[in-house]
């Protein structure tokens, strides 16, 4: 038996296929419990879809029942203007709150995309946003990672956006969640960006990408999943590997996509780390 120092879990259920997120809204036990069978061991929430178990108790209750952890709370926000608008403080303050009831999770900090207009400017906005959240975070015991993403409307989305935004970043309080399908999505090589800032990594997303037009089925794409897992296990990476799994397939399906993920990773990723 392959014994990792990382785990695996669950995210399939992710915030662009439903907008506002109102598809998936109150079903976080559902999830959870898709998420055992599927053999994954821990799940990242989007803050704006956990209904009822926004409250630490019933959250607590659903993840026990499951044997699920909660990995991180992905705390998605536009964070467009140099400071947190009172929106924004209130709900990034909500979602530490709730993270400071479970030691260990992570807060993943996530920028809704609008647009690339103004970059240098908005870069630099998102960089103090994150930082100033993530400071909070670290002032309430709870760790951070920052999240890019690859929408055309991203603006952290290319290897030049990446230089600004990764090199700003306060490492005294957050740290990096590589997205390999967003990082081939904005044109560079997932494993190359990882080497590069790997003393960033604290947290790591898993999807599959073909670029027709963009996502596939884990283990369908064109990344070297088995070659990142490899390299995540050369260096002892101890974190979380959670599956955002974006495929066409997974909007209508999102239980059997999951499903999908946790057989490829038990029946061919794992056997490929022996």
């Amino acid at each position: 038996m392959t014994t990792l120092p990382f785990r695996f879990g669950n995210e399939c259920y992710t915030w662009f296929m439903s907008g506002s997120g109102a598809t998936h809204a109150n079903r976080l036990d559902h999830m959870i419990d898709v998420t055992a069978q599927a053999g994954l061991t821990g799940i990242e929430p989007i803050h704006f879809w956990m209904g009822d178990l926004s409250d630490p108790t019933r959250l607590a209750a659903s993840l026990q029942s499951h044997g699920i952890e909660l990995a991180a709370i992905a705390l998605v926000l536009p964070w467009n203007y140099p400071l947190e608008t009172e929106q924004e403080r209130i709900e990034a303050d909500r979602v530490i709150a709730l993270l400071q009831r479970f030691p260990g999770a992570l807060l993943c900090t996530v920028q809704a995309p609008t647009s690339r207009d103004d970059l240098a400017q908005r870069r630099q906005n998102l960089v103090g946003n994150v930082n100033a959240v993530s400071l909070r975070a670290a002032e309430r015991g709870v760790d951070a990672s920052f999240h890019p993403n690859s929408p055309p409307t991203s603006i952290n989305r290319t290897a030049e956006d990446y230089e600004v935004i990764l090199n700003g970043l306060d490492r005294a309080v957050t740290g990096w969640t590589p997205d390999v399908g967003h990082i081939i999505n904005g044109g560079m090589d997932p494993l190359a960006t990882m080497q590069q800032w790997q003393s960033l990594i604290n947290h790591v997303h898993f999807k599959d990408w073909d670029g027709a037009p963009e996502f596939a089925l884990m283990g369908a794409g064109k990344v070297d999943l088995i070659g990142v897992t490899r390299w995540l296990k050369s260096w002892n990476y101890a974190g979380w590997i959670i599956c955002e799994d974006e495929a066409e397939a997974a909007v209508d399906d999102p239980d059997g996509v999951t499903l999908h993920d946790g057989r490829w990773i038990q029946e061919v990723l794992i056997p490929a780390l022996a």
